[in-house]
């Protein structure tokens, strides 16, 4: 499959990567330095404006998580360790290199978790609203349980205006909501038990040799402040930034702040 879809001004092409049996979805736009663009747990849009934004100074090269999207979930894939290996192996098959690699949410997870095993294909590091550690006491989770939320309290937690970001659920098609079933079922599958972490992972992150920066919306109520500091305080030498008026997508709401901060410190 190649398909052209049009983020603004910038076509994103959609095709299939085959990395062992694990059919990836992949949308590839831009032109530049490579950025490695790892979603989070609602999954990928190519449409979004951010993406346009980020293909005017990048490569985008952006895969969908096994079981997002129309990306393959074979019956062993059951862990953020699986997602590691298989980004780990899309790197080398397409020969990435000098990449930024930038991870959102559960994404942040992955690519956090991907730089303690290799970084010889990466430059620099951007976790946006990275969840995937224990930082807090052992009786009380870190990051709400987002699967005892309704959808409404959710949206208070996530989103500046959440109002404005209330999706529309009768507009979307059958496959659209189909693959929002999907990508929360596959997202439980990884993350539920233990909720939002691995217990290893903190232990693991002194292992990062690459310039780190951290991204965080300051309406963000899922990922709080001390969290990110804390995060940011086991990687060697990383720094954080908050993002005014977005929660916790803040590459969706405050786009072009978001991709300047990117390109700054891809280039800085």
């Amino acid at each position: 499959m190649n398909e052209a879809l049009v983020a603004g001004s910038v076509a994103m092409i959609a095709s299939r990567l085959q990395i062992g049996d694990i059919d990836l979805e992949l949308h590839r736009g831009g032109a530049g330095q490579t950025l490695l663009f790892l979603h989070g747990g609602g999954g990928f849009d190519p449409r979004a404006p951010f993406v346009a934004d980020l293909a005017r100074h990048f490569d985008v090269v952006a895969p969908l998580h096994p079981g997002f999207g129309s990306s393959s979930l074979p019956f062993w894939v059951d862990s953020v360790d699986d997602f590691v290996h298989a980004h780990l192996a899309l790197m080398e098959k397409l020969d990435l290199r000098d990449v930024i690699l930038v991870g959102v949410s559960i994404g942040g997870w992955v690519a956090a978790d991907l730089a303690t095993k290799n970084t010889s294909r990466i430059a620099k590091i951007i976790l946006v609203s990275p969840v995937g550690i224990k930082v807090g006491p052992r009786d009380r989770l870190d990051i709400p349980d987002i699967f005892a939320t309704s959808a409404d309290d959710l949206l208070k937690l996530t989103a500046a205006d959440p109002v404005r970001r209330k999706p529309d659920y009768a507009a979307m098609s059958d496959e659209e909501l189909r693959v929002l079933a999907r990508n929360r079922e596959t997202l439980a599958l990884v993350a539920w038990e233990p909720y939002m972490h691995n217990p290893k992972l903190k232990h693991r992150l002194h292992a990062i040799n690459r310039p780190t920066l951290i991204l965080r919306g300051d309406h963000d109520r899922l990922v709080g402040a001390d969290y990110v500091e804390a995060y940011a305080k086991l990687i060697p030498g990383a720094r954080s930034e908050t993002i005014p008026g977005a929660g916790h997508s803040p590459q969706s709401e405050r786009a072009e702040d978001f991709v300047a901060r990117v390109t700054r410190f891809a280039q800085g």
